[in-house]
């Protein structure tokens, strides 16, 4: 089983995509719960949250929310990141056969123009995070964000892409 927490600051629209897109794990018995961190949110993120039965936490602790998940494994992803393809029976077999973190391949449809890619780094989050409960527990501390758990050893690459949260971030109509 495994726990997807996600932070959010007014995603919205961003957390319907990957909520939706999610679904699919909860129904194949993946998806345990969804955990919610917010960073004060004015919009309807939590009505999102609610409405898909996830648990929505505006004043947490990271160790405290890493210990209290369902999963024996936790997926760290961004809100409006989505998962592609057969997802669920990867996940199924790599949790079932191995102890190392993941993280996804990135998107060969959603690429960043290559200036951009060699501008900047990407988010620590951009292509999603995969690790066993009791690794984060030991690395997760009460002030730190889901980014400041992935420099963590050795990481494996899933065959599934992400799709990037940014690619839903960009769709958003802009605010007037």
């Amino acid at each position: 089983m495994l726990t997807i927490i996600m932070e959010t600051q007014d995603n919205e629209a961003e957390l319907v995509q990957t909520l939706s897109v999610l679904v699919t794990g909860a129904v194949e018995g993946l998806v345990s719960d969804v955990i919610i961190l917010d960073h004060g949110s004015k919009d309807g993120s939590l009505r999102v949250a609610d409405a898909a039965g996830c648990r929505f936490c505006v004043n947490w602790d990271l160790g405290d929310i890493v210990r209290s998940a369902r999963g024996e494994w936790l997926m760290f992803l961004e809100p409006g990141a989505r998962p592609t393809g057969r997802w669920v029976d990867e996940l199924l077999e790599y949790v079932s056969l191995n102890k190392n973190p993941a993280r996804f391949s990135p998107s060969r449809i959603h690429r960043r123009s290559l200036l951009s890619r060699l501008s900047r780094r990407a988010r620590p989050l951009e292509t999603g995070f995969l690790m066993q409960k009791r690794d984060a527990i030991a690395v997760a501390r009460a002030n730190m964000r889901l980014s400041d758990m992935v420099n963590v050893r050795a990481v494996r690459k899933l065959a599934t892409e992400l799709v990037p949260a940014w690619v839903a971030a960009a769709s958003r109509p802009a605010a007037e």
